[in-house]
Order: structure tokens, then C-alpha cells, then sequence
């Protein structure tokens, strides 16, 4: 802090170029591992050496780096403050009975100095030396001792370097500790503290917690690790082919969410005589996708003109999952 009040000088200049140039890297490699999500990894691993980005890569990477060197190598402690919904959420949650960091009001005021061998009732004073050191290491500059604030962050710097002074002067630890309201208020400890956990709030906040936790679960146990896009081709809607039948392009986005490579079988069905004049198997590489092209053909006659509803089924060779798309068949008046 004083070396950042102070003139700028090469130390100053120094330790600043430093601090930054490893902010705006750890930047950097955070919207690198955001893209990572879109792009194969390795792919983007590969293509940073060149720096062979495509467009939106360049733009997504950038994007993120800003944003998290802007809130957290510059802002800081302002987001905390003013950005992040914590406290809101908090505040919303919060009881006389909710663990929040506290001071002992009653056990440090007055505060003031004094030496350790001084005695601080012959003075007329508290446990609080009035040091200062808890708002010194607070992440967002508070005073704890002003009460509960919606900036504080429950980091508990403030408690262990007040224990620490506590210890110094041969007072007891816990003049700013992790406490309830009311525990200070009615002056009781730990066990008073305890008989209070299972209250209505906690109980309901926990039923929801839990649903959500099996919720979530149960999702990822019985997600399809198989996902189809179809897309019709627009450059060939319908055209008669060799031996006189209709034909009909479409071009399928194969997504293999598994870690391991996958071969996949596709049909269609939905109309007489519909076949698959394509490839009917394909192999996608573990956590990619693959655009294939798909033609399928029905007899001259088959159907009448308009707009014949059908489907494509897409599922693992030797394998469980399995995937069904609409889409629509297309016959010339």
C-alpha cells in the first residue's frame, strides 16, 4: 500500500509490469479454456502456437480475457461491492440465527492502545487494541467492527489475524469469531449455537438443496451421450436421379458426447420405399462432431406432392444410445 501511494520509481514500475503481465496471462488462459468448451482443445492448443484463431475464437478469447482481467486484476474488491449477487442472496437468506463473521462488541469495547503488560480495566478499556489489522487484510475494506455488512465475503481473514493479536496480549481468541446475532446478543456459546441449526429455515433451504442435488444427478445419469442436428440442404431441395427416383439431401450434425470414438448407424423411415442412398454408418471421434450427408430416395410416384413428414434414427453401433430427428420429405408438384 505504501509503495503504491508512493512516486513512481523502477521498483514501483517493476513489480506493476509484473503483477499485470501475470493477471492479463491468467486472463488470457481463462478465455482460452471457455472456448476450449466449443472448440476441441487440442485443436485450440495447436492452432495458439500459430496463432491461427478463427474469427469467433479470437473474439470469444479476447472477451473473456477482458472480462476477467477488468473484475478481478483491476476492480477487484468493486465487484465484490457492487457486482456480485452474493449479497443479495444473502441478505434474502439471512436470520439472527445465520453464522456471519461478528465482533464481540461487549467483550472489545472501548478500544484503545495499549501495552501488553498494561491493565485494560484499570484503563477503563476492552479486548480491541485498536490495531487496525482487520481492516487492513479485508479483501473489500471493511471495519467489521461497524457490524454486518453486506460487502463481507465470510473470508475469515479478519478472524485469524485478530486471533493472532489476541494471542500477543494474552486475551482470549474470538473477539471477532464466527458467531450468530443472537448468540451475541444473549451472550451464549457454542452449544446455544447448535441447538438453533435445525430451525425451519435451515430445514426447508436443505429439502430444496438436496432436490436439486438429485435433480442434477439424475440428469447426468440418464443424458444422452448422442446428440443429432438435421439440416436440410438448401442447394438441392428435390431432384430425380438415376432410375427414376426422387431424391431428397439433408446433411445431419453428429455429436459424440462420450470420451470415447463412436460408430453410429442412421436410417429413416416414414415413407414407402424410403431408403438411405448414403453412407449408412459413421464414425465420430471422442467429445466431437461430425457433418454428414445424408441423401435419401423414394420411387417416382411413390408419394404425392407437398411436404411428407418423416424421421431419422441415429444410434451407437453395438451400444445403447439413440437419437430420433423429424424432419420433412419433399415431393415437386
Amino acid at each position: 500500500m505504501k509503495l503504491d501511494q508512493g512516486p513512481l520509481n523502477v521498483q514501483k514500475l517493476g513489480k506493476k509490469s509484473v503483477k499485470h503481465f501475470l493477471w492479463i496471462s491468467l486472463a488470457l488462459w481463462t478465455g482460452f479454456t471457455f472456448v476450449g468448451y466449443f472448440t476441441p482443445v487440442q485443436t485450440l492448443w495447436a492452432e495458439s502456437f500459430t496463432l491461427s484463431f478463427g474469427p469467433w475464437e479470437w473474439f470469444w478469447v479476447l472477451f473473456y480475457g477482458f472480462a476477467t482481467y477488468g473484475n478481478a486484476g483491476f476492480m477487484r474488491e468493486q465487484v465484490c461491492k457492487y457486482m456480485c449477487p452474493y449479497a443479495r442472496f444473502q441478505s434474502a437468506m439471512f436470520d439472527r440465527d445465520t453464522l456471519v463473521v461478528s465482533y464481540d462488541t461487549a467483550r472489545g469495547d472501548p478500544r484503545g492502545t495499549r501495552g501488553r503488560k498494561d491493565d485494560k480495566a484499570a484503563k477503563g478499556l476492552g479486548d480491541c487494541i485498536d490495531c487496525g489489522l482487520c481492516v487492513q487484510v479485508c479483501p473489500t475494506g471493511i471495519d467489521i467492527r461497524n457490524g454486518l455488512q453486506y460487502e463481507c465475503i465470510s473470508c475469515a481473514a479478519c478472524v485469524d489475524v485478530c486471533d493472532t493479536v489476541m494471542d500477543k496480549m494474552h486475551y482470549p481468541q474470538g473477539l471477532i469469531r464466527f458467531t450468530t446475532q443472537n448468540a451475541l446478543k444473549q451472550g451464549v456459546g457454542r452449544e446455544g449455537i447448535l441447538r438453533r441449526v435445525l430451525r425451519p429455515r435451515v430445514l426447508v433451504y436443505s429439502a430444496f438443496l438436496l432436490a436439486l442435488t438429485a435433480a442434477m444427478m439424475a440428469t447426468l445419469a440418464m443424458r444422452m451421450p448422442l446428440k443429432v442436428d438435421v439440416v436440410r440442404d438448401r442447394a438441392a431441395l428435390s431432384r430425380i436421379v438415376a432410375g427414376g427416383r426422387l431424391e431428397n439431401v439433408y446433411r445431419l450434425q453428429v455429436m459424440n458426447a462420450t470420451e470415447q470414438p463412436q460408430r453410429y448407424r442412421i436410417a429413416a423411415e416414414g415413407l414407402e420405399g424410403l431408403s438411405l442412398a448414403s453412407e449408412a454408418e459413421v464414425e465420430v471421434g471422442a467429445a466431437e462432431s461430425r457433418w454428414v450427408a445424408v441423401r435419401l430416395q423414394v420411387p417416382y410416384g411413390a408419394a404425392g406432392p407437398g411436404s411428407h413428414p418423416i424421421h431419422f434414427d441415429v444410434g451407437t453401433v453395438g451400444g445403447d444410445a439413440h437419437v430420433r430427428e423429424k424432419s420433412v420429405f419433399l415431393v415437386p408438384r
